[in-house]
């Protein structure tokens, strides 16, 4: 085939630019095959050479190519192997420096938390009264239980089982007991509005408290030799129990029944629930015998009676509450300023609340649906564990001296104990290194 070369100073004309249609996918038949060729054999020729390039044109294109780096053929290429790096500290020193300081910060294992009691003890005749507090564990590590008109002592170091007292009919049953901080006094509050006070070392009876209330004594709270009681009158009574006249002071607030009573560590202030969904706040230092003593702070939100109570070991002025059955809520106050920090819903009543002593945790019991114990995660409360096992609702817990173990009892008329806070051993420890990080330990002490 042969082509017919045109003149090059009057191009062929391509076609009209309809007919080329898609410039990425050329029509064949819409191709000009004359002009096309003519451009790729003589036309760049002829366009190149049409404008002659002076030496200095030239020298300034080839220098600005290599200052531009554009003779190059690849973008991508090392001219020389990479430098390899400086070693500045040896590799076994730094091997070494790191073990030391993954020993010096180890990764905290998970607490393994049973989720069965280590012992179940019958508990017959029970009182299955949501208002009561029927047991309590003292300094001395022996359990106090109150089982219709008898007070029982278990000693968790044997496991022992002794009767303490059991009451007249026309005084019983017993609707409270609580250990002095001595761990050898224990106070009884009877249905007939008095109050027993027992040396549990000799079983004797060494006095009655009377005159204070005129109904049942459903709570108590030692402050030193303060003996604090509660009844179903409303009223709430500082007993001092060293002398003959013992009522040194009345608190006035609740309309109902008082069934949660709690003094702070310190024993500046006291804690008060009661059936008329109330808390009050009271201060030590403003209680006068002359009158009854006007409280602190009175906190209404929860919705239901008020009995669990806890105080926090790690911040002096955080209270913690839970509501009955129409309330099912965990409620934290700040009871310098009476303002509720938290407000979280269970979904069950909640019957009592302790306090982990080791870490930053709070125990639950409940009631309906699933009787269980719940262990939250402080301040986030996020559920650590769900302990279950009785078959009624949790009424009442109490904590071992060394703040480890648990003891339930429910109105299924079992006593239940979950070792839920952690290895007696470990605890110890960790009170020991607590005691050496007081601040200035190392100092000598002023004389």
């Amino acid at each position: 085939m042969s082509y017919t070369t045109p003149n090059p100073r009057f191009p062929l004309q391509r076609r009209g630019s309809k007919e080329n249609l898609d410039r990425f996918i050329p029509n064949r038949s819409a191709m000009d095959m004359d002009y096309a060729h003519f451009m790729v054999t003589q036309g760049r020729k002829e366009k190149d050479n049409s404008v002659p390039s002076s030496p200095s044109s030239e020298a300034y294109k080839r220098l600005l190519a290599e200052t531009l780096n554009l003779n190059r053929t690849r973008i991508l290429a090392f001219k020389n192997k990479p430098p390899v790096p400086v070693e500045l500290i040896p590799h076994q020193h730094t091997a070494s420096a790191s073990s030391t300081t993954h020993q010096a910060k180890p990764t905290k294992p998970r607490r393994h938390i049973p989720q069965t009691s280590e012992r179940t003890l019958d508990a017959p005749d029970l009182v299955d009264d949501f208002y009561l507090n029927l047991l309590d564990w003292g300094s001395s590590n022996v359990l106090a239980i109150a089982l219709g008109s008898t007070v029982y002592l278990w000693d968790a170091s044997t496991g022992s089982t002794s009767e303490l007292v059991t009451v007249d009919e026309e005084h019983g049953p017993v609707t409270s007991v609580n250990w002095a901080p001595d761990g050898r006094h224990i106070a009884i509050g009877l249905n007939n509005s008095e109050v027993q006070l027992w040396d549990s070392a000799s079983n004797k009876q060494l006095r009655t408290l009377k005159g204070g209330h005129r109904c049942r004594v459903g709570s108590l709270a030692w402050n030193d030799h303060i003996l604090t009681t509660g009844g179903m009158d409303g009223r709430i009574i500082n007993n001092d129990v060293r002398i003959r006249d013992h009522i040194v002071e009345t608190y006035r607030g609740h309309t109902q029944e008082v069934c949660g009573l709690k003094w702070s560590a310190s024993g500046k202030q006291l804690a008060s629930g009661g059936n008329d969904n109330l808390i009050h706040i009271w201060d030590r230092s403003l209680a006068s015998s002359n009158s009854p003593t006007q409280y602190l702070h009175r906190l209404e939100d929860h919705t239901s009676a008020v009995k669990a109570l806890a105080w926090c070991p790690f911040q002096s002025n955080l209270l913690a509450s839970g509501g009955g059955g129409g309330d099912r809520t965990i409620k934290f106050w700040n009871t310098h300023t009476g303002a509720c920090l938290n407000s979280v819903d269970t979904g069950s009543q909640v019957c009592a609340l302790l306090w982990n002593k080791n870490e930053r945790e709070l125990l639950s019991s409940h009631g309906f649906t699933q009787n269980q114990l719940t262990l939250w995660k402080y301040p986030s409360m996020v559920k650590t564990a769900e302990l279950t096992g009785h078959t009624s609702r949790v009424l009442f817990l109490a904590q071992s001296p060394d703040g480890c173990t648990v003891a339930s009892a429910a109105g299924d008329e079992t006593l239940r104990f979950w070792n839920v806070f952690g290895d007696p051993n470990e605890a110890a420890k960790k009170s020991v290194t607590k005691k050496n990080q007081e601040p200035f330990a190392w100092a000598n002490r002023i004389r």
